[in-house]
Order: C-alpha cells, then sequence, then structure tokens
C-alpha cells in the first residue's frame, strides 16, 4: 500500500516547507521564553493554513485531516512553539465549534479563526483530573436560558491570548461519563479569569483558567447529550495532531544530525564515515519512517474523525519516537547538542511534550489492550491489514 501524495498536497508541503525552513527556523529561539509567536501565525492566516479545518462557507479549506497534518509536520521542523500555537487553531476545538456550535456562532468565530483575529484554547485538565474526564468538577447549572458556570482548568496552551475559550464541564452536577458538556465562553466574559501561568521546558507557556459564575447563554451548551462519546470522537482528531508535530520535531532533528554528521570531522574524516554513527543514523530514520507510515494511515480513516485505535496507536508510537530520535540527534552532537545555539536541544526539549497532551501513552495503551483483548479472534487472529 502506498501513499502518493496529490499535487495540491505537495504544493502545500513543499509551500510551508520553504516559510518554516526560511524564516520560522530562524525565529524559533526568540519564542523559547513564552513569546506568543504573532509573526508566524499572520504569515500563516494569509497562506491560509489557520482555517485548514475551517469549512469553506465560513472562510476556510476544510482541508482533511491529513493534510493538516502534513502542514504541523513541517511547521514543527522549524519551530515546535508555533506548531503547538497552530494546533490550537486546527485540532479538535474548531472542529467541536464547526460541528456542534449553532449557526451565529459559527459566522462570527470560524472566519476570525481562520484570519488569525480569534485564538482558541480548549480547556479539558483540571487540578485533580487529567484522563480521567468523568471526575471532573468544573460544572455548568442551566438555570432558565442561561448556564452557570464554575470551576478551574489547568495546563491550558493560549489561554493568554484566546478569544474563545472551549471548555468541557459537567453539567447539573450529574456524575459519571454522563454528565460531561461542553460549553463556549468568550474573553471578557464576567467571572472568567487567567489566574497562574507556567513556562514549559519546550517554551510555551501554559495557563490556569478560572471560571466564577460565568452566566452564559443556553445556546453556549453546545454539547450536553451523549457529550462525553462525543468529546472522544472529536479528540481522535487531536491524536493524529498531536503525533505529526512530534514526527516533525523527529525529521528536524534527524536532518540536523545527518548534517552535523557530514560536517563535523573527527580523527581525520567526517563522524559520518564511522560505523557507529551509520548504523545510529539508520535506526533513526527507520523509526521516522514506521511512525509516518502509521501516523498517515491514522490520518486517512477520518470521516469526519479518525477512527480511535488507529489514532491511538499512530501517537503512542510517534510521541515515544520523537524521545527517542531527539534523543540520539542530540547525541551525534556532542556537547554542541546541549547548547541552545543548536536546533537540535529545542527539539530534544519540545519532543517531551507528546506523551503528555492529547492522552497520556499509558493511558492509550491501556484503550489499545482492551481492544485487542477483546476484538482479536480465537481462530482468525487479525486480518493482514491490521483491521480488528
Amino acid at each position: 500500500m502506498r501513499l502518493n501524495l496529490s499535487e495540491e498536497q505537495h504544493r502545500l508541503v513543499h509551500t510551508i516547507r520553504d516559510l518554516t525552513q526560511g524564516e520560522f527556523k530562524a525565529r524559533a529561539l526568540k519564542y523559547m521564553d513564552g513569546t506568543f509567536p504573532w509573526e508566524n501565525m499572520k504569515q500563516l492566516a494569509e497562506l491560509g493554513v489557520l482555517g485548514m479545518a475551517v469549512p469553506e462557507e465560513y472562510g476556510g479549506l476544510g482541508l482533511p485531516v491529513l493534510d493538516t497534518a502534513l502542514v504541523l509536520e513541517e511547521i514543527a521542523k522549524g519551530c515546535y512553539v508555533t506548531a503547538m500555537a497552530v494546533l490550537g487553531e486546527v485540532g479538535a476545538q474548531t472542529r467541536i465549534i464547526a460541528t456542534y456550535a449553532p449557526e451565529h456562532i459559527k459566522k462570527r468565530i470560524l472566519p476570525a479563526v481562520c484570519s488569525g483575529d480569534c485564538i482558541l484554547a480548549i480547556c479539558m485538565t483540571e487540578p485533580d483530573a487529567g484522563t480521567d474526564v468523568a471526575n471532573y468538577r468544573t460544572n455548568a447549572d442551566i438555570v432558565g436560558n442561561c448556564v452557570r458556570l464554575n470551576g478551574v482548568k489547568t495546563l491550558i496552551s493560549r489561554a493568554d491570548e484566546a478569544g474563545m475559550f472551549v471548555v468541557f464541564t459537567r453539567v447539573n452536577r450529574e456524575p459519571g461519563r454522563k454528565g460531561i458538556g461542553c460549553v463556549l465562553i468568550e474573553r471578557g466574559t464576567p467571572g472568567l479569569s487567567v489566574t497562574g501561568r507556567f513556562h514549559t521546558m519546550g517554551g510555551e507557556y501554559l495557563h490556569e483558567v478560572r471560571f466564577e459564575d460565568c452566566e452564559l447563554p443556553l445556546e453556549n451548551l453546545v454539547l450536553r447529550e451523549d457529550g462525553f462519546t462525543k468529546l472522544l470522537s472529536a479528540f481522535n482528531t487531536q491524536r493524529c495532531l498531536n503525533p505529526s508535530i512530534s514526527l516533525g520535531m523527529a525529521e528536524g532533528a534527524f536532518e540536523e544530525a545527518v548534517r552535523y554528521a557530514r560536517n563535523r570531522h573527527a580523527f581525520g574524516r567526517p563522524i559520518g564515515e564511522f560505523q557507529g554513527m551509520r548504523w545510529k543514523l539508520a535506526d533513526m530514520y527507520k523509526d521516522i519512517e514506521v511512525g509516518r507510515s502509521i501516523l498517515y494511515r491514522a490520518c486517512m480513516t477520518a470521516d469526519p474523525f479518525p477512527d480511535p485505535y488507529l489514532a491511538a496507536v499512530a501517537k503512542m508510537y510517534c510521541n515515544e519516537m520523537a524521545i527517542r530520535v531527539t534523543y540520539e540527534a542530540l547525541q551525534v552532537h556532542g556537547g554542541y547538542g546541549f547548547t541552545d545555539e543548536y536546533p537540535v536541544s529545542r527539539f530534544y526539549r519540545g519532543a517531551r511534550y507528546g506523551t503528555l497532551g492529547g492522552g497520556t501513552t499509558e493511558t492509550l495503551r491501556e484503550l489499545v489492550g482492551k481492544r485487542v483483548i477483546a476484538g482479536v479472534d480465537n481462530n482468525d487472529g487479525i486480518l493482514s491489514l491490521g483491521a480488528f
């Protein structure tokens, strides 16, 4: 089975590659202090990239998940912080608004997402509940024609810049998974505050967000019935886009390692001529290509959201692969790899995020393991195509 990209996809990838390698890569270091990459986002908005997940009727490109993953992969090869900023505009939060929000909110918010004028933040993690969504304490009470939101979310990306927050919450204090829904709340709503921020080893800031008696129109409760299932379906997209950033960082680190191995001399010859170094690079390349194959296949199952098990496997593999590859790339550089002057150190730090966000690898292993126990036929095993 061979993946052949269309001419349009090739043009898209090369356009983003030229921009990333020509401009974003040179600016990457200055965003390591947590500065939001507005300059890069403006250029991407002009190319239509921020509207990749927005349907055409709202000014977007309406591109498939695979195209979006290809773009994030290229951006991550130059600047992790920019890739994470773009993820906020093309990930689950945008698709939730496009799929479930009332029409007037779509018409107002989605064009602003395309132009870069509205940054989105998805609020899931709480101080006492990360992956354990069913134990959220944030709650939205329905009071007449309004919703009253109270609670705390933490480790939220882009909260300082966000114009709209997509908040997963309990509804009417109903316990367990059945009580989970989703509300939309705009910056400036009384009672909403960004109360803390944490600088990450990858460079970006994560924030704490509080909701204290925030009153919203009832129509801002965009998921209620079967909200937990819809949340997970939408989040399968995130489980393809998060690993696309991991894949891009692995590729970027690998390319830096190859250049260094060609140019760095030891004992009178380039270090790339030593067998041990060549084998190290070969293993890195092998891991990258395996990850690419799994990820692209998972992306191609999206209709409109990817297959949950293939997305989980792609995320597990690419996240962990990126840690291995960036580690080895830094090792190829020796002591220079430990300095900020060489991009490989940034790839190494950024790669560590992947296994933590969008569902930890431990959680996804449990998900896939349960499916294996339940789905593999005792007599027939699994098909050669890998379908249960």
